[in-house]
């Protein structure tokens, strides 16, 4: 059975959890999506860990943003574990976006465009101009241009990027809960049945899978209602 569209996002207290939790979703899910936090407590090895003999992706989500010069230079250090994704911050520019995807040839490239925890009053606080729609527009665009091969966007924006910027690149989706889930943090969320539906290729969750009495068996009930859907 072809394992679904979903990245888990692995946000462990310790390495032991997440490579338990890993192992627990791996025949269910096509990725693993390893964050800040137990990349910057564990380093390169965190990658091996959670990976184990699966052959699962690894989504790295790292949200590099510096000037082009070290946004290059950080990207080919982790180039070296092979991960599928890297993302890095739509609003460093095209020159940064150009010099990450120059720099890990082998890795797609995601343009994180506005963080799903931002409302319209976020966005009005740190001086971007319009509504988040508009703004991950603009971004997915300019990202594209620039190399990215895939973005990062709400299920809110998901639709609107894809007529924007069509059927080549990879959408990615966090924000996604499955129906009577608590939203928590997220500002703009959708259920992973409607985020497939409005054109996203990966659903990131996290929490609603990680947080469950029981990740595996809550992977595969997730995993099995987007078959029948």
């Amino acid at each position: 059975m072809t394992p679904a569209p979903i990245a888990v996002a692995l946000d462990a207290p310790d390495l032991e959890t997440a490579a338990r939790w890993a192992s627990l979703v791996t025949p269910h899910v096509s990725t693993l999506k390893v964050g800040l936090e137990l990349y910057l407590r564990y380093g390169p090895d965190v990658i091996a860990s959670v990976q184990g003999a699966s052959g699962v992706k690894v989504f790295l989500d790292l949200k590099l943003h510096d000037i082009p010069n070290t946004v290059a230079g950080a990207t080919r250090a982790v180039a070296r574990l092979r991960p599928a994704i890297l993302t890095v911050h739509a609003t460093g520019g095209p020159a940064m976006i150009q010099a990450a995807v120059e720099a890990a040839p082998h890795t797609e490239i995601a343009a994180v465009t506005v963080l799903t925890s931002l409302s319209a009053a976020d966005l009005a606080a740190i001086g971007i101009e319009g509504s988040p729609e508009d703004a991950v527009r603009r971004l997915s665009v300019m990202s594209v241009e620039a190399g990215a091969k895939a973005l990062v966007c709400s299920p809110h924006e998901v639709a609107g990027v894809r007529a924007a910027v069509g059927p080549g690149i990879t959408l990615i989706t966090p924000g996604v809960r499955p129906a009577g889930a608590d939203s928590q943090d997220q500002a703009r969320v959708a259920t992973p049945e409607q985020a497939l539906a409005d054109g996203a290729d990966l659903l990131v969750i996290g929490r609603p899978i990680t947080g469950s009495a029981d990740p595996g068996a809550t992977a595969a009930s997730i995993a099995a209602s987007l078959r029948r859907s």
